[in-house]
């Protein structure tokens, strides 16, 4: 059984697989959200492509698993949204980790709020540093989700202060922890429609990275040679 639609990247099949959780061999045993990207994209069948920002991938990977069965075929209408979103741009990543941990943060379970306040402080350092702005100077959006778990964000706040942020180590490790922390603590939230929260999330970073890219949109994901020869 398949969703119809309409509007095509490179001519996708009329009928596509309803999105399921986890990696799949092929079309026919299912597909989840990135591995219907891949196919809109022209690219060879997987759930990490090159049209896609990693992290944005692995946060709508994430996404797609945490939903429930009954309300996952919802996110399909934004996958068209992630294929050609892709950046240099250093700012992507700290971007997708600070809108993750600032909407898991008042609503996670008190066990997960000091790493996810230490991950809105080091996402705020790093565009601080990439934008020229004072370390202190807080975005409104942190600052309110920091004011949501006061005793978490002192000790995150101690815990930063003395530890020295890497560029590198936040995009090959606190970044991608922060995606998966943050939506593992949306999903388990006592919250009334925890997939609702999961969809408007990944909704908000597909924006803010369409924010980012600006024009240059559909940034060298793969040509249309390298795919041939995939």
């Amino acid at each position: 059984m398949g969703v119809p639609v309409s509007g095509s990247v490179s001519s996708p099949p009329e009928l596509l697989p309803i999105l399921s959780r986890g990696k799949h061999r092929s079309m026919r045993k299912g597909a989840c959200f990135m591995e219907m990207a891949a196919v809109l994209a022209g690219e060879r069948w997987s759930d990490h492509p090159q049209c896609t920002q990693p992290l944005l991938a692995e946060l709508a990977r994430h996404v797609n698993d945490c939903t429930s069965d009954d309300n996952r075929h919802q996110l399909a209408v934004l996958i068209p949204s992630v294929v050609g979103l892709r950046s240099d741009d250093p700012r992507m990543d700290a971007r997708i980790a600070l809108r993750c941990a600032t909407s898991a943060l008042p609503m996670a379970a008190q066990e997960r709020q000091n790493a996810l306040a230490v991950a809105v402080l080091t996402a705020e350092r790093v565009l601080a540093d990439l934008d020229g702005r004072p370390v202190g100077d807080l975005e409104p959006g942190s600052q309110l989700a920091l004011d949501s778990a006061p005793l978490a964000a002192k000790w995150a706040d101690e815990l930063v202060r003395r530890a020295g942020i890497s560029l590198k180590g936040f995009h090959r490790h606190a970044a991608p922890s922060t995606v998966r922390l943050a939506v593992r603590g949306i999903a388990d939230a006592c919250v009334s429609d925890p997939d609702r929260i999961l969809r408007r999330l990944l909704t908000d970073v597909i924006e803010d990275c369409e924010a980012l890219c600006g024009n240059g949109r559909a940034v060298e994901a793969v040509s249309t040679t390298e795919r041939a020869e995939v």
